[in-house]
């Protein structure tokens, strides 16, 4: 459930479908980043980046959990395609 103070899995994986990414309900922080960086592409990549950087300059309080598959996870994929590309 999203809380206007608070960002748990539900609220990252509901963040992450509506930028257009398929990912199941059910998953774990962890695993919802991980799901969420397969495949990427521009688009994809672009999107997500802008959800990072939104997620992280927001005033929201992010669970620990959340917090740390983001920086385990997407940030180091989204780094590593921006190499790439």
């Amino acid at each position: 459930m999203m809380h206007a103070d608070l960002i748990d899995q539900d609220d990252l994986i509901s963040q992450l479908r509506a930028i257009g990414l398929d990912v199941p309900s059910g998953l774990s922080a962890e695993q919802a980043c991980a799901q969420a960086v397969r495949g990427l592409n521009d688009d994809r990549a672009r999107a997500l980046r802008q959800l990072v950087e939104k997620l992280l300059s927001g005033s929201a309080t992010i669970l620990p959990a959340v917090r740390q598959a983001i920086d385990q996870q997407l940030l180091p994929a989204l780094a590593a395609y921006k190499q790439s590309a």
